[in-house]
């Protein structure tokens, strides 16, 4: 009875040995036979190049190279072909296993349309800067007489206001009207001729004008050193001038030297 109960146990020791022998057989031909096999493991492809390319034409180029595509993005560019590929994720170069999606962004063939910025009341160069922001393109820049120098007093499209918060796509050409910082104010030209400069030059500011050139001549008989003996405009019956312009000065004797420092 002693040595068939020894035999027992050496069957059951054998049996447990193959089972184990078994197992890791197995188990080395999954994860080194099968599944090489399977998911080609170790094997990798170069990503193409394909931004700049034609949306249509992708498939075949990229089925070709046991590759795919995955749209996850889109923008407008009025200057681009819609359905040009515009980036892509993995870029080329990139080693990556056959069957991989490159994620690409597209050019959209409609502009999108967005809400209309507010302009007015802000000066020239700030609505320029917000109109790049918006994908808008500035047009022309009207400069009319209003005190209110550079500002946007109208935002126009196709020759009509258009309003802020009203719909209008992207790449839309936008017109400004902007004040020229003089007014419609006009006057009598002020006569400064026989004034001493710096007195015509504080009249001149004290009205609202500015001082344009100044030419200095050798003085001439009955006429004062440092004296204004001419002025452009001239100071005649129905001239006027507008706030803001210049009034150029011809002045009697040498121009004054200029202090080295």
């Amino acid at each position: 009875m002693a040595f068939l109960k020894s035999d027992t146990w050496l069957d059951l020791l054998k049996h447990l040995v193959v089972i184990g022998v078994v197992s890791l057989l197995l188990l080395f031909g999954f994860f080194f036979v099968y599944l090489p096999l399977t998911t080609n493991h170790g094997e990798t492809i170069p990503v193409p190049k394909v931004t700049g390319m034609q949306m249509s034409d992708l498939e075949d180029y990229l089925d070709q190279r046991d590759l795919a595509y995955f749209v996850d993005d889109s923008s407008y560019n009025a200057g681009i072909r819609p359905g040009t590929v515009l980036t892509q994720d993995p870029k080329p170069g990139e080693k990556v296993k056959e069957g991989r999606k490159i994620y690409i962004s597209v050019a959209m063939k409609n502009p999108p349309v967005i809400k209309m910025p507010k302009l007015t009341d802000g000066s020239v160069k700030n609505a320029q800067m917000i109109l790049k922001s918006y994908d808008l393109v500035v047009g022309s820049i009207t400069l009319v007489p209003d005190l209110a120098q550079n500002a946007v007093l109208k935002q126009l499209v196709g020759g009509k206001e258009i309003a802020p918060g009203a719909p209008i796509a992207k790449g839309t050409r936008v017109d400004l009207v902007v004040g020229d910082g003089q007014g419609n104010q006009e006057f009598p030209v002020p006569s400064i001729v026989g004034m001493p400069a710096d007195e015509a030059t504080t009249l001149l500011a004290g009205q609202g004008l500015q001082v344009g050139e100044i030419f200095y001549q050798p003085a001439e008989e009955g006429q004062t050193d440092g004296s204004v003996v001419k002025q452009r405009p001239e100071a005649v019956p129905g001239a006027t001038i507008r706030t803001g312009q210049l009034v150029d000065l011809w002045v009697a004797g040498q121009a004054p030297v200029k202090a080295v420092d």
